[in-house]
């Protein structure tokens, strides 16, 4: 059996080295017609890897194999489901990953590891952390999007973060814990082997099974880690921003450590300490008491280069910094870090002062690019401003002028917003920036007209419009802005490795907060993280009139479609080369009364697509009209849709793809299940193919 580790993460020469090995053996073992023929397809068909929750460690949510295509699409087939309700799966944030013949996923709030059959969906094994107080505080314990596998010492290996902040190893074959690796930790349950507990590294003082004191700080993870040339590095998640009433926290710092024994290997400060680079947009000593800064979104790699590349949020409180003045570096930024020492190659800031939780949701997306006639390696990161972010990912240049452009000064007492913020020149915006009347609704002239009354007791403007405070000089319940996340967590971006080419799924959502004293909200929030309250707060919880967010009379989106939206950008030239909607309108707003005589066309579902990419089309699943959940096949140069099919259950945040014993199967994430579809339906383990 011909075998293929494809985005197994090692560098692109080990491809070459490895292609021609098997190029060589086909030579040897095939007659040269059947290789002449045939041979192109052999060398895709037989096992091909998802070995990275992005598939590989560029993220691109591609796959070579291409058994499955347009022309036989529609016969797809539900081939086996598994369900993860017994470990109390619900999210569906979680991608597999096919490496070696098995599967891995986290599944549930504990964050249980799972190994199972590729063939059946059976469950090999499963690994549980023992409870502690630190998983029971976890705010974001079901959303661990996937695992880490490496290879040590010739042995896979299976590599987690808990939602109470351990690091766990585990043999990828029995799923028990990884002898050698990490420390004993002291707490009835723990495995004296194949556990690193990561607050050890962070600084603070802890108890292994309370965690760090509530009024320092808080940290957990939502995202796995990524293993890169024998160095595991560790992001993190902390408590909400938008449910925050007290300014202390502990920083998001990034750890990294040796895949084979766990040992410590550096930490990199998300918020610079004295005499570091970005300490000085730190003002009011801000540096000392606030934190998060995290890298919760999943993290992307360069092996060649020896970089990773970390996407971070906000510091402490996502609407205001009034505590915290400055640019406040490293936050909503793009980091590239020297794996093996945790130095910063570079870095850009894509919200400076981010006061709109413009925080990035989603990997970065790597994959080299033709740029002034010369072949880059490129990297690009979606955003919920809707805004594309491209840069030559060795050295941090941006592929197009980056502008800083004048935005709007805030008008609540204390806060210091930044005069401006970096608009990329190309590509151009994918969403509406920002809103305007001209945005809206305007299907009648009637609706248009009850949309601008909707919205005159709220500020709408440009990007960046400022947050307001309940009691602001215009008058005005607070603001509204667009789009509040034009990208999310639920639609990773998905590329091309091979035309360069980035497919980026957006929606078309507003935001509508009001402001108002730190100490009121903090008798609403009832939490106990930190010890002095902000001046000012998001009022999240103000639902009641006078602060609910505006709506249009007919329960239609106060805007124009479409909803929700899948852009084509070509990263080459920087252009778009087409947009479609997701999915089809709904029935509820093809049915709606207001609507009555009147073609809307095709809205989109408003959802954001779970997509993939693979050598023949783009994949990517939503709903039709009535709700019925399809998987849709798409011209990747055209957007023209090529094929449909019904699949058995609505999908979440990403799909994945592999191929085991020349079977293709697609993997859709299906709530607290997961669906495979294929081309043969169920197959028995060890049927003849």
């Amino acid at each position: 059996m011909i075998k293929m580790h494809v985005g197994s993460g090692n560098s692109r020469q080990s491809e070459r080295s490895r292609w021609t090995f098997l190029t060589r053996t086909l030579m040897r073992a095939l007659p040269l017609g059947l290789l002449v023929t045939a041979g192109s397809s052999v060398l895709a068909q037989d096992t091909v890897e998802w070995t990275h929750l992005g598939g590989n460690a560029h993220h691109t949510r591609s796959t070579p194999a291409n058994n499955i295509t347009p022309n036989n699409f529609a016969e797809l087939k539900q081939a086996w489901i598994w369900d993860g309700a017994s470990f109390g799966a619900a999210s569906g944030r979680s991608t597999p990953s096919y490496v070696d013949g098995k599967l891995f996923t986290v599944a549930g709030p504990r964050r249980h590891v799972v190994a199972m059959d590729p063939m059946t969906g059976e469950t090999l094994w499963s690994y549980r952390e023992p409870n502690t107080f630190r998983w029971e505080y976890s705010m974001r314990a079901d959303y661990g999007k996937g695992v880490a596998y490496a290879e040590v010492d010739g042995k896979g290996v299976i590599y987690i973060i808990s939602p109470a902040f351990f690091l766990t190893a585990l043999d990828a074959d029995t799923g028990a814990p990884l002898e050698g690796f990490g420390k004993p930790v002291p707490i009835e349950g723990f495995a004296q082997t194949g556990v690193v507990d990561l607050l050890a590294h962070l600084g603070h003082e802890y108890d292994p099974y309370y965690g760090i004191p509530k009024e320092v700080g808080y940290v957990t993870s939502s995202s796995p880690p990524i293993v890169v040339n024998g160095v595991v590095v560790v992001g993190n998640s902390a408590e909400q921003g938008y449910n925050q009433s007290r300014i202390e926290n502990i920083p998001g710092d990034i750890l990294a450590f040796d895949a084979k024994t766990g040992d410590f290997k550096w930490k990199f400060n998300v918020i610079p300490r004295p005499g570091e680079f970005g300490h000085d947009t730190w003002e009011n000593d801000a540096w000392q008491y606030t934190g998060d800064v995290s890298p919760w979104a999943p993290l992307s790699a360069d092996p060649e280069l020896g970089l990773v590349y970390l996407a971070t949020n906000p510091p402490t409180v996502d609407y205001y910094g009034g505590f915290s003045p400055g640019d406040n570096l490293f936050g909503t930024s793009l980091i590239a870090l020297d794996v093996q020492t945790g130095e910063r190659r570079w870095h850009f800031q894509l919200v400076h002062h981010d006061v709109w939780n413009y925080d990035i949701p989603t990997a970065p997306v790597l994959l080299d690019v033709t740029h002034n006639g010369r072949r880059i390696p490129a990297v690009a990161q979606a955003t919920k401003q809707a805004l594309l972010f491209a840069f030559n990912r060795e050295t941090g240049e941006p592929l197009w002028p980056i502008e800083e452009r004048p935005v709007p000064a805030s008008l609540i007492p204390g806060e210091q917003l930044s005069p401006t913020q970096p608009f990329p020149t190309k590509p151009l915006p994918y969403e509406p920036s920002g809103l305007t009347e001209d945005d809206l609704i305007d299907f009648t002239p009637e609706m248009r007209q009850q949309a601008i009354a909707a919205l005159a007791d709220w500020q709408i403007g440009p990007l960046y419009n400022p947050p307001l405070h309940r009691d602001n000089p215009l008058g005005k319940r607070g603001a509204f802005w667009c789009p509040s996340g034009g990208s999310n967590i639920t639609g990773p971006a998905v590329a091309d490795p091979e035309s360069g080419v980035i497919f980026v799924t957006s929606r078309m959502g507003c935001s509508a907060n009001q402001m108002l004293p730190g100490e009121e909200a903090d008798l609403r929030y009832m939490t106990d993280n930190g010890t002095t309250t902000t001046g000012v707060t998001v009022a999240r919880y103000a639902n009641g009139p006078g602060a609910g967010a505006p709506r249009h009379p007919s329960g239609l989106p106060l805007w124009k479609p479409p909803y929700s939206r899948i852009t084509a950008i070509d990263l080459n030239t920087g252009e778009h080369l087409w947009m479609i909607p997701v999915g089809e309108t709904p029935d509820r707003i093809k049915n709606n009364p207001a609507l009555a005589g009147i073609d809307v066309g095709n809205t989109g579902s408003g959802a954001h697509a779970p997509m993939l990419v693979t050598p023949s089309m783009l994949v990517y699943a939503d709903t039709i009209s009535d709700g019925t959940p399809y998987m849709f096949a798409i011209d990747k140069a055209t957007g023209r849709e090529l094929a449909r099919v019904p699949v058995p259950a609505a999908s979440r945040y990403g799909m994945m793809s592999y191929v085991h014993e020349g079977e293709q199967y697609i993997v859709l994430q299906t709530g607290s299940t997961l669906t495979a579809m294929s081309l043969h339906g169920p197959m028995a383990q060890g049927a003849a193919h």
